[in-house]
């Protein structure tokens, strides 16, 4: 999802990107980009996808989004690990690098479970859930890069907003048929941001060489029950249920439910403070740009690795 958006900014400012994929039918050139075959399982990558390269952006990761099956948890970790490693591996062999900056995805997962707390990308304490352990150790492996003398970023995602994919469209589904409502108390808090912000922001970050951890997240959180409620307003349809019970969502999904119910507060006021300037700073203006058009979602772009994006 974040790939796509990237893509379509990349073109849009005349950004030739050389894509790595896993999948060999997708090697050809796509309009003006050109794909490269990669696979961190085994640690293989062409190392000509590195040829007239000025920056990395990483966004490679199994998707957290599947039953934390101790097989799916597995691939959640290595995924990331392998994939950063195999990058790591293939700029070693390099003489003369000239990639100055590699910018990599993480998750504000990171940072504790909290009703109350405020977090800046200064926090040191790390939550103690699967998803806490697994952006250690990603952040872990994105440092490294250091050693090869590259600026090295790190942008903590959110909630991405988007139509084309993340929790918006099936959380909007159920609201739509009236079936929508906050999940457990509805307090907990949600550091969301407008997918084509997010997108501008990894490319803000590599024009103005930029380096250390940036919270990819918008200046206004909401509340659980603020978003489920901004979202109804948009499509003017009641809310009638009542909330739904932890319980029963851990029932339906497992462990993997924590990742409804753990609030995070987080700040974007390091990135601002650069000069990054939101075009979507409210949930009520990003989601009305996000659900208030007629047209159809996009579709998945095609040069996308389902698995490792």
């Amino acid at each position: 999802m974040v790939g796509t958006a990237l893509l379509q900014l990349c073109q849009s400012r005349n950004i030739k990107v050389n894509y790595l994929t896993t999948d060999k039918e997708k090697l050809n050139s796509y309009n003006g980009h050109q794909g490269f075959y990669w696979n961190p399982e085994t640690g293989q990558i062409d190392q000509d996808c590195f040829t007239d390269v000025s920056a990395i952006i990483n966004l490679a990761g199994a998707s957290i989004t599947k039953r934390w099956t101790r097989a799916n948890k597995e691939v959640i970790l290595e995924s990331r690990i392998n994939s950063l490693r195999t990058l790591y591996k293939g700029l070693e062999r390099i003489d003369n690098i000239q990639i100055k900056t590699i910018v990599s995805a993480s998750a504000i997962g990171r940072y504790p479970n909290s009703l109350s707390n405020y977090y800046t990308e200064e926090e040191m304490e790390v939550d103690d859930s699967f998803l806490g352990h697994v952006v250690e150790l990603w952040e872990k492996e994105i440092v490294k890069f250091r050693s090869l003398h590259i600026r090295v970023a790190k942008i903590r995602i959110g909630l991405v907003l988007s139509r084309s994919g993340g929790a918006l469209p099936q959380m909007s589904k159920s609201i739509r048929y009236f079936l929508g409502s906050a999940f457990g108390s509805g307090n907990q808090w949600q550091s969301w941001i407008h997918i084509k912000d997010l997108a501008r922001m990894f490319l803000f970050v590599i024009d103005h060489n930029l380096k250390g951890t940036f919270n990819g997240v918008a200046p206004n959180p909401v509340t659980n029950s603020k978003m489920v409620k901004e979202i109804a307003d948009v499509f003017n349809r009641p809310l009638i249920l009542p909330n739904v019970p932890k319980f029963v969502l851990k029932i339906l999904l497992g462990e993997m439910s924590y990742l409804l119910f753990a609030s995070q507060r987080v700040s974007s006021k390091k990135i601002e403070e650069v000069g990054f300037d939101f075009n979507y700073q409210n949930i009520n203006s990003a989601l009305h740009d996000i659900l208030g058009r007629n047209e159809t979602p996009e579709n998945t772009d095609p040069l996308i690795d389902e698995e490792y994006n």
